[in-house]
């Protein structure tokens, strides 16, 4: 992916989210269907492009806590809506450089994450558990040394206390295993072919009709 290697080039250690998801998704990670601004006049255009309801975001590798300082604003339906929040978002984001991510809203009940942290000793290790708020709360991962073949990550989808989430339940379809062993074994491999690659973070993935959905990701660099 030639922009991950002008990110290099920059010296930079953090990608934004989009870049981190562009980069994701160059190794097969479905991710959310977004685009990012930057004056309000491509506000609405972007919207209707991605179609509402959408999400807004602050979008910049300086930026972090984004829900925290207010650059999140969900469920926006309407021009009017979108407009109050670009502007919201702007003000919260201060002097910062960036733009506004403008997002598809994925809608689903259950919440998994992904990742990758590169161990002194054992080099990168694939992560998944569940997502969410339930990430810091429960602390329900698992971990695997790369590379994975599709046993160990279908292993790791078993090793978890909260793993019937991932089967049918109330009205919801049974989550493909398939397609979530599929991004465990890609994050993998990301930390195999990029030693700068500190850490992933891919939290949420949202289960829509019953697929992965990568909502929001964060690389750092080292």
């Amino acid at each position: 992916m030639d922009s991950f290697h002008h990110i290099l080039a920059q010296g930079r250690t953090v990608l934004s989210e989009h870049e981190s998801k562009q980069f994701l998704a160059s190794y097969g990670i479905p991710a959310t269907t977004e685009v990012v601004i930057s004056e309000p006049s491509q506000l609405i255009s972007a919207c209707k492009e991605i179609g509402y309801p959408v999400v807004l975001k602050g979008c910049s590798s300086q930026l972090s806590h984004k829900t925290e300082r207010g650059a999140v604003k969900v469920d926006i339906r309407s021009d009017d809506e979108a407009l109050r929040a670009f502007t919201e978002i702007k003000r919260s984001m201060d002097l910062q450089e960036g733009g506004v991510l403008v997002q598809e809203l994925v809608k689903g009940k259950r919440e998994l994450m992904a990742g990758l942290t590169r161990d002194p000793q054992f080099g990168p290790c694939v992560m998944f558990g569940l997502g969410g708020i339930f990430t810091e709360i429960l602390k329900d991962v698992a971990f695997r040394v790369a590379p994975l073949e599709p046993r160990d990550a279908m292993d790791m989808l078993t090793q978890i206390r909260g793993r019937r989430i991932l089967e049918a339940a109330r009205g919801m379809e049974a989550v493909d295993l398939e397609a979530m062993a599929s991004i465990l074994i890609a994050v993998g491999q990301i930390g195999l072919e990029n030693p700068r690659i500190q850490e992933i973070d891919i939290n949420p993935l949202i289960i829509r009709h019953g697929k992965p959905v990568a909502v929001d990701a964060l690389v750092v660099l080292n």
